[in-house]
């Protein structure tokens, strides 16, 4: 397999972290290139793509993209369409990520928008995948309709999830629920072929089994998103600090392997990252605070969608519509 291209200097903890994480994934036999300046330290052991410029989190990401066309992101994706890498990954500037996939890679043809696809985990079963967490804030009711056929693929194919279940994040289960766009969207979703739709569900529904796929706007999915995530990482605190306590030593020390179990399954690093659906290539976005076992799962889960073939099957799946 071509190598995985990573941004080494995108994100907090850039670029030790990074390296760290690309070295460990060097390790369990995925090939990496790392993308970054000639005189990064660490690079020993990598080939490079040289790229002397880094966007910022800060920066705008359409213009940066434009201006700064030797960014470490810019030769990722190029690498990527250049046949040069089978994949990027960053946990810098996710907006500068997704304009660099979408403008150096191209989108699938037949795609109105690519969108993010992140996994959320469902406590007892298998993650629940919600987009868009971020790439459109506003969107049109056709494009959420294909968001959840691209986001059926990705659920069957990273999580073995037969005829994923489809629901469409609303204030409301009936029909009639929800703003001009979410009951158009509705009407669009009723009639869809190749899409299990089992109609509205609410924010509550996520962290659950009954559904697979959750799907919504980039600005309402992100606030979910990071909502979600503010609240487990609230949630395992405050539980860990209860048993922390003296008087609870013997059983939080019995409880412990049960605990750490819950607490890596709510942990993003698990993940790796969430997947830009719709981009002619398979681009992982990875948190900004990614350490080095988030970028080992991250690379791990670009190798994975690079295996199954992600980008033909949602080609195909769009040429069945």
């Amino acid at each position: 397999m071509l190598p995985i291209a990573v941004d080494a200097l995108g994100g907090d903890k850039s670029p030790s972290e990074i390296i760290a994480g690309a070295r460990e994934a060097v390790a369990a036999g995925i090939p990496v290139l790392l993308v970054g300046p000639d005189d990064l330290q660490g690079r020993e052991g990598f080939d490079l793509i040289i790229a002397s410029e880094v966007i910022e989190m800060h920066e705008d990401a359409a213009s940066s993209v434009r201006n700064k066309k030797d960014s470490t992101l810019v030769r990722a994706a190029e690498a990527v369409r250049d046949g040069k890498a089978s994949a990027m990954i960053s946990a810098g500037n996710t907006g500068a990520t997704m304009a660099s996939a979408l403008l150096r890679m191209g989108r699938i043809e037949g795609v109105k928008r690519p969108a993010i696809a992140t996994p959320i985990p469902a406590p007892g079963t298998t993650p629940t995948v919600l987009l868009d967490a971020g790439a459109n804030a506003e969107v049109e009711p056709e494009w959420l309709v294909q968001f959840g056929l691209m986001g059926s693929v990705y659920a069957n194919a990273r999580f073995a999830i037969e005829n994923p279940r489809v629901g469409l994040l609303s204030i409301g289960e009936e029909p009639g629920k929800g703003d001009t766009l979410r009951k158009k969207a509705y009407e669009l979703f009723s009639t869809a072929k190749n899409i299990n739709f089992i109609g509205n569900v609410e924010g509550r529904d996520i962290m659950t089994d009954k559904v697979d796929v959750v799907v919504t706007d980039g600005f309402t999915g992100n606030v979910a998103l990071k909502t979600l995530e503010g609240t487990m990482r609230g949630v395992v605190k405050a539980l860990f600090t209860a048993i922390g306590e003296p008087e609870y030593k013997v059983h939080a020390d019995a409880l412990m392997p049960a605990l750490l179990g819950l607490y890596a399954q709510f942990d993003p690093d698990t993940y790796g990252g969430a997947i830009l659906l719709g981009v002619d290539g398979v681009c992982i976005i990875s948190h900004g605070s990614s350490g080095a076992r988030a970028m080992l799962n991250g690379i791990k889960v670009a190798k994975e969608m690079v295996e199954v073939d992600m980008v033909g099957r949602i080609r195909q799946a769009l040429q069945l519509q």
